[in-house]
């Protein structure tokens, strides 16, 4: 039988970051096999299946298509459909990554009793005391640590990020110097693979009677005064400023969604700033060593800066996080990662804010 050890399945999108990532795993003595998923048949496809597929000839290695378009659309975009409906702004990869993407890779590992699963994530894995925790990736421009904090351990400890010690210019420069010109060339992959365009118009394809059951509603303000009709509140997110088609006489944003009113409230920017949020569905490696950082941060969006923060678990399992620094757009649906340095301690979703003043009142005393 062959060695599991040495045995990695690949993620193959037909890219340049999992083309780098199967020659890097080669040239490190890896038996690489290739799995390609289709899950959305867009203007790409069968493109970045047919990409893939001549990579791994060329390589001289296995090539697979699994066929997930089903399920993808059952749970991957049923969900971002779901969170918009609910007034929320969601974020597909985080949710794509555990629930889709890498446990379909794990399934294909064990399948072809491979010990590893790769993919050209920019980042990093690092053990410490058996757990394992990711890592920021060296690039911080194409980091992509925040949209791994939901990976349980059982998919950390099989995980190889080649890719998370260069630069995406390195990469480019490294598949340059082992004959893939072109490749080396190509464009970045969309952010959003299943969207194409506008979400907005996305979300009128998938929920088709969307307009017709929420219909129009009202901008208010803060103290609840209509200012203006707005299109439904799906089509807005919190910190929005442009594209509002309302004219107040200073910069609006923003502030907050009401579903069940189909309310958007609109307000100033620093309106928008908090230093508390309310978070749920938190997925923590050591949850003491979480709550007893020093240094703990917090990014509340990709991209975002790391803020210093402190953080308490309540007692119905939701999160409390104090800013240290004050911020704004906290915006629900989205996700907070925390980090000590460059390492990921876990992350949680970004929850309602309603009644928030209350719950920071019956805790003022109780932060470590």
């Amino acid at each position: 039988m062959n060695d599991s050890k040495r045995r990695v399945v690949v993620g193959m999108s037909g890219g340049i970051d999992s083309s780098a990532t199967c020659l890097m795993l080669l040239g490190q003595g890896y038996e690489v096999i290739g799995v390609t998923m289709r899950v959305w048949d867009g203007k790409n496809y069968p493109a970045y299946i047919e990409e893939a597929k001549a990579l791994a000839d060329r390589l001289g290695i296995e090539h697979y298509v699994a066929d997930e378009r089903e399920p993808f659309k059952k749970i991957v975009v049923k969900n971002f459909v779901d969170e918009y409906l609910r007034g929320r702004t969601p974020n597909p990869c985080v949710m794509c990554n555990p629930t889709f993407k890498f446990r379909i890779l794990r399934e294909w590992a064990d399948r072809m009793d491979c010990g590893y699963i790769a993919t050209g994530h920019y980042a990093r894995i690092y053990n410490k005391e058996g757990d394992h925790y990711i890592i920021t990736g060296d690039d911080y421009r194409k980091d992509q640590s925040y949209f791994l904090w939901r990976l349980g351990q059982d998919i950390l400890n099989r995980c190889i990020f080649p890719l998370g010690l260069y630069t995406k210019q390195e990469v480019r420069r490294f598949l340059y110097m082992k004959g893939f010109p072109e490749k080396a060339r190509d464009s970045e992959s969309m952010e959003v693979c299943f969207i194409e365009g506008d979400y907005r118009d996305f979300l009128r394809e998938q929920a088709a009677d969307m307009d017709e059951r929420i219909g129009r509603g009202w901008f208010v303000d803060a103290a609840g005064v209509k200012l203006g009709e707005h299109k439904g509140y799906p089509y807005y997110t919190v910190g929005q400023r442009k594209g509002l088609e309302i004219t107040l006489g200073y910069p609006a944003y923003v502030l907050r969604i009401n579903p069940e009113k189909n309310t958007v409230m609109l307000g100033t920017s620093d309106q928008l700033r908090t230093q508390y949020m309310l978070l749920e569905d938190y997925n923590l490696v050591n949850r003491e060593e979480f709550l007893g950082c020093p240094e703990l941060t917090v990014r509340i969006r990709y991209r975002s800066r790391p803020i210093p923060c402190r953080a308490m678990i309540l007692n119905d399992n939701r999160m409390l996080v104090e800013f240290l620094i004050e911020t704004k757009a906290v915006t629900p649906g989205q996700s907070a990662v925390f980090y000590d340095g460059n390492r990921v301690l876990g992350g949680a979703f970004i929850a309602s804010q309603r009644g928030i003043n209350l719950i920071i009142e019956e805790n003022r005393d109780k932060w470590i």
